[in-house]
């Protein structure tokens, strides 16, 4: 129990120092303390109470959060509703928890009339959401306003299921992260799920040799996928993107990769290629690499994402409503 606290200590500390130094000078930890001081605590109970009757909120949450930073960076313009908005892209046609950001908002308009913006909800909604399914904590900076600019074009930024480690590397770098942030934030998928029509492609068709499937994927693994994902079955159904802890945030994601365990084909390649192998396996405490304890980096990778693209009052707002601009 003393080691759980201490390392939640680190990770606060570690995120701290991350928001200082890195570029999101526009915000800081606690900016709402004199303005809205409950503002955090109406997210958390917000997000737990939905949490408590939908727990795929918190994957859904922690997606949105990083689908907004990618694009425009993180200042809400993925909420925006409207023709060719960034909701309406193929990659966002899939995201949940819209209802709960709109319920935080009318409790944070209720409690502090255009303070708040959506885009600092989205940041602290994922926070909550690690936290609800039993990762760290960490203090999430404050002070970002949102954005009025919204493009379904734009989508073409985020990461996409079948990238190669170099593309995905590519679109990571562009906004000023690593590759250890690009192996760190992947790890998110250690809770959710994904819709066959992501990966079934990887079972049938996808070699000319062997058995047709995708071979880095566990033999032992592709008939239990299989029977889940028929050649000609529903692509809507459903499998967990880290198989056997789907609820819970820790590193086992990380595991079923080095087991050939990985759903999409974007995710397997983290182990097979040498370039974020090593982080992987740092994760996994393989002897010989210097360790790393996947929370306390997610954490700060974390507050180093939220810090892409902040607006200022001169190109942004504190909306009234998630959905539209004032």
């Amino acid at each position: 129990m003393f080691l759980m606290y201490f390392l939640q200590v680190l990770v606060r500390l570690a995120t701290t120092l991350v928001m200082v130094q890195g570029q999101g000078q526009l915000t800081r930890v606690g900016f709402y303390s004199r303005t809205c001081p409950a503002a955090e605590s109406i997210v958390k109970q917000t997000v737990q109470n939905h949490f408590n009757s939908n727990p795929s909120v918190a994957p859904g949450l922690l997606r949105m959060h990083f689908h907004d930073c990618f694009v425009q960076g993180c200042d809400a313009s993925v909420l925006l509703d409207g023709p060719n908005t960034e909701k309406t892209a193929g990659p966002n046609l899939g995201l949940r928890g819209w209802e709960v950001i709109d319920d935080a908002k009318t409790k944070l308009e209720a409690a502090c009339p255009g303070v708040v913006s959506c885009a600092d909800i989205l940041a602290l909604a994922a926070r909550d959401s690690v936290v609800l399914t039993k990762g760290f904590t960490w203090n999430v900076p404050t002070g970002r306003k949102d954005g009025r600019v919204s493009l379904a074009t734009e989508t073409s930024n985020l990461p996409g299921f079948r990238d190669s480690i170099d593309v995905q590397k590519r679109k990571f770098q562009d906004l000023g992260l690593n590759t250890q942030d690009l192996v760190t934030l992947v790890g998110a998928h250690t809770i959710g799920t994904s819709a066959c029509l992501f990966f079934r492609y990887r079972l049938y068709n996808f070699t000319t040799t062997g058995n047709g499937a995708d071979e880095t994927i566990n033999p032992l693994f592709i008939a239990q996928l299989r029977s889940i994902c028929p050649e000609n079955g529903d692509t809507a159904r459903r499998v967990d993107l880290d198989t056997g802890s789907a609820s819970r945030f820790d590193a086992t994601f990380f595991t079923n990769l080095k087991n050939g365990r990985g759903i999409l084909e974007s995710d397997q390649k983290l182990w097979t290629d040498v370039t974020t192998k090593s982080f992987v396996q740092r994760f996994l405490g393989v002897r010989g690499l210097q360790a790393l304890n996947f929370n306390i980096e997610f954490g700060k990778s974390m507050v180093k994402m939220s810090n892409i693209g902040v607006k200022s009052a001169t190109n942004g707002e504190i909306r009234r409503i998630c959905s539209a601009v004032n």
